[in-house]
């Protein structure tokens, strides 16, 4: 039984090629020196994170902190979000120690494990907002989840099956390289039709789309450089034909986030976000780096429903 009073840590063992669970003395002990003691509980499967923080939030928890990688963090996330707008929810916190990092990056936490404790012993916080997202499970159920960081469709879903199915190295950056230029290799642009804030229908043929409420992913990617967590919009990224050779011979411009400038990429904002399959396409799911299921999928802006624990004083 959680008492609600001790800070609460979800701990993803398997994150990071399984170094999370490989040195959570270390990742303790620092959380131990920066705020006393706490409560912890390790996530055992898919799900569990959001379930845990849920049980957490009723049982009057005031301090969250996920631990481990940006889908262990956005599963905390989707637990920890109200029901409605306004009502109180617990401070989540985040001690990134996974592969790709980009919630790390998107927040401007610290890498280092020490310091992001550090971070746990304040009492400032950021108010964010989060992505909602109606869509299709694997089973074909209609599933309902939200995210922190970006969501989109296309290639990205096939990255992420790459690194979540079995592509893991020690450095996120490079693994999701790999898995990137491994998709593109068989990549073949999906027909989708997409609307923004229920405008008209754009029939169109992507590689990706991102809609972003931060502005990293991939590991370490810039994919939209003006993305705010808390101005209560979204920045939608779409990318047309963009195949292996752009990827080599691009590859800076992603991750410095000039390529908005390249012809192939249309940037737009937008509170809300539609989009369907055509032609019978399979059009898989990224999901802050997690790979949940396909599209068709809505995509909703929650402005400010998220407090997340800063850098300030204690």
């Amino acid at each position: 039984m959680l008492s609600g009073v001790r800070p609460y840590l979800i701990v993803n063992p398997r994150s990071g090629s399984g170094r999370t669970g490989r040195r959570f003395d270390r990742i303790a002990r620092a959380v131990r020196a920066a705020i006393g003691e706490f409560e912890c509980a390790f996530t055992k499967g898919p799900g569990d994170g959001a379930r845990l923080a849920r049980d957490a939030a009723r049982s009057g928890g005031t301090l969250v902190v996920a631990v481990g990688g940006d889908g262990t963090a956005s599963e905390v996330v989707d637990g920890l979000a109200p029901e409605r707008d306004g009502a109180a929810t617990p401070v989540f916190g985040f001690i990134p120690h996974g592969t790709g990092s980009d919630l790390r990056r998107s927040l401007g936490l610290p890498e280092d494990v020490e310091e992001a404790a550090r971070w746990l012993a304040g009492t400032a916080e950021r108010v964010c907002d989060l992505g909602r997202l109606e869509y299709a499970g694997h089973g074909g159920a209609t599933e309902i989840r939200h995210f922190a960081n970006v969501a989109g469709f296309g290639v990205s879903g096939e990255v992420d099956r790459e690194v979540n199915g079995g592509l893991r190295l020690p450095h996120g950056k490079l693994a999701f390289m790999l898995a990137s230029a491994k998709a593109l290799l068989r990549w073949k642009d999906q027909p989708v039709r997409w609307r923004a804030d229920g405008g008209p229908w754009t029939e169109d043929v992507v590689t990706a789309l991102s809609v972003c409420n931060g502005r990293f992913f991939g590991g370490g990617m810039q994919v939209a450089p003006g993305a705010r967590l808390d101005d209560g919009v979204f920045d939608v990224v779409v990318w047309k034909g963009l195949g292996i050779a752009d990827f080599i011979t691009k590859k800076r411009m992603l991750y410095d986030g000039t390529h908005l400038s390249l012809p192939n990429t249309r940037v737009l904002r937008a509170t809300t976000l539609e989009a369907e399959a055509r032609e019978g396409a399979q059009v898989l799911l990224d999901v802050d780096g997690e790979q949940p299921g396909t599209l068709p999928a809505r995509f909703t802006i929650r402005p400010g429903v998220l407090r997340v624990r800063v850098r300030g004083g204690a």
